[in-house]
């Protein structure tokens, strides 16, 4: 059905815009600080900086967004200077909007992260979660997204998300940084969407 595909189209599209969100893309995110969260025990034991946060490979990349019982493909383009802005967690391509930004490595090799993001018309979105992989040809991110204030009443609610992502080669010839083909042949660019493309 055309809206629930709209509705999976916005659902993976809040996955990357409002999971979590940078002041700045060139900014480290913070280091979470929430008592549960495991952090590395020997950054912790030697006082020493956090890790970065891994970096998708540049190219093409399918994604496997579930979310309250759909399914949505997609496959979107990415490059070394894209994902500095639009992470794998998330990362708003614009520079305002989100008041938290915590992510932090597991002792299990993993990533936790979380964010509370002000998205306007598009309400307030706290997001958490954890990741896994090697991003240089998969990784998997399943998260907890809660949405209040929103103008459009379906966006609103507690939804689960998981998403299986995997690295396909090059991007194709026509795609661009930013780039994201949906089913039915339909191609968006996150940063255009946001404003921010060149």
């Amino acid at each position: 059905m055309c809206s629930s595909g709209l509705t999976m189209a916005a659902l993976g599209l809040a996955v990357l815009a409002l999971a979590a969100c940078n002041r700045n893309g060139d900014e480290a995110p913070e280091q979470a600080s929430e008592p549960d969260a495991p952090a590395q025990a020997e950054a912790s034991a030697e006082g020493a900086a956090p890790p970065a946060p891994p970096r998708r490979k540049a190219g093409l990349w399918e994604q496997r967004v579930s979310t309250e019982g759909m399914v949505q493909v997609s496959r979107i383009c990415i490059d070394e200077a894209l994902e500095r802005r639009l992470s794998w967690w998330g990362q708003q391509a614009t520079t305002e909007g989100c008041e938290k930004n915590l992510v932090t490595r597991r002792t299990d090799g993993g990533w936790q992260f979380s964010s509370v993001c002000d998205m306007g018309t598009g309400g307030k979105t706290t997001t958490s979660g954890v990741a896994t992989g090697d991003f240089d040809s998969r990784y998997v991110v399943q998260a907890q997204s809660s949405t209040v204030g929103a103008e459009a009443p379906q966006m609103n609610g507690t939804r689960q998300i998981n998403i299986e992502s995997a690295w396909q080669g090059a991007c194709p010839e026509g795609f661009r940084p930013g780039d994201m083909e949906l089913p039915g042949g339909i191609r968006l660019n996150l940063l255009d969407m946001a404003g921010a493309g060149s």
